[in-house]
């Protein structure tokens, strides 16, 4: 790698990090010169790898105007080995005071694409290599249109009456299914979004959902189409009969307002929740991988981003 230079970005150089062509152009994301603009991305925060001149590798860390948070790795693209990107990561670690998560951004079902793999396991193994472990994986499902599956007349549904009964219904349900923005929320605000959602989740108590069963609540939600657009910011249920129900009438009263597309997070490993999602009409759009830091490298068995989990 004698040839290889390692900098953070200077000022001006947008288009020196946008001459890299993007490896993965059907993922939605953020332009970095927009991003720029926006005052989330940084060039101290930004950090390439050059070869005679021409970008083969680039990292983009992204923190928010206001941000309570720490930076995240938000953009990390390799077109060379993996070495090479971990040599990257490590430098912009030590100018940045150590690693911080990183959220990488995959294409819907990768591990089952070999084009997306090939892509993929160079920037993955050098995330590894860095010093960076795999925590968990979350799957973003859009809603856009499909017609919605009757209700199945086992549930009512109404409008929750005040912020104590969401406070109490949340207290209650100890593993919500949905929760669209997790890791964003923690990352910006240090809000979970699990134990505290309406820290995170404007809008008033009337537009969460509940979901009764002999008049009793079994599920609660919160659609809101306030956000940067229209998502299930928080699902849970007491029963899990109730969910395919809750989902649909979350998704209605959305589109109810206007809403042509709702957006959902789900832990990938929810598979039942995944499965409702679907019948529901959700499509999945992209998959994100969250990585922290660890004190070293992970072993060679956990380098191959393709293999079952």
């Amino acid at each position: 790698m004698t040839d290889l230079v390692i900098r953070p970005l200077v000022a001006g150089e947008e288009d020196l990090f946008e001459s890299m062509p993007d490896p993965l152009p059907q993922l939605r994301k953020v332009g970095y010169a927009d991003g720029v603009a926006g005052g989330g991305y940084r060039p101290e925060r930004t950090w390439i790898a050059l070869r005679d001149g021409r970008v083969v590798g680039r990292a983009a860390w992204l923190l928010p105007p206001g941000a309570a948070g720490t930076p995240w790795l938000d953009r990390f693209d390799l077109a060379a080995g993996p070495e090479v990107g971990a040599a990257l990561l490590r430098a912009a670690h030590e100018a940045l005071g150590g690693p911080h998560r990183y959220y990488a951004g995959l294409p819907a079902h990768w591990r089952r694409r070999p084009e997306v793999l090939a892509v993929v396991r160079a920037p993955l193994a050098a995330a590894r290599l860095a010093g960076l472990v795999e925590r968990g994986e979350r799957l973003r499902c859009s809603w856009a249109g499909t017609p919605l599956l009757a209700p199945s007349g086992r549930r009512a549904f109404r409008p929750a009456t005040d912020t104590g009964e969401i406070d109490a219904l949340v207290a209650r349900i100890a593993d919500p299914d949905v929760l669209t923005g997790r890791e964003i929320a923690q990352a910006v605000a240090g809000v979970d979004l699990a134990t505290d959602p309406r820290a995170w989740l404007a809008g008033p108590a009337t537009t969460w959902r509940v979901a009764l069963a002999a008049g009793e609540p079994v599920g609660l939600a919160g659609p809101t189409g306030d956000a940067c657009f229209p998502m299930l910011g928080y699902v849970g249920v007491l029963d899990p009969s109730a969910r395919g129900d809750l989902l649909a009438d979350s998704v209605a009263a959305l589109a109810a307002d206007g809403a042509r597309e709702v957006v959902a997070d789900v832990d990938a490993h929810r598979v039942a929740v995944v499965a409702e999602l679907e019948r529901t009409g959700f499509r999945q759009l992209r998959s994100r991988l969250i990585f922290e830091p660890a004190g070293g490298a992970l072993s060679a068995s956990t380098s191959d981003p393709g293999r079952p989990r």
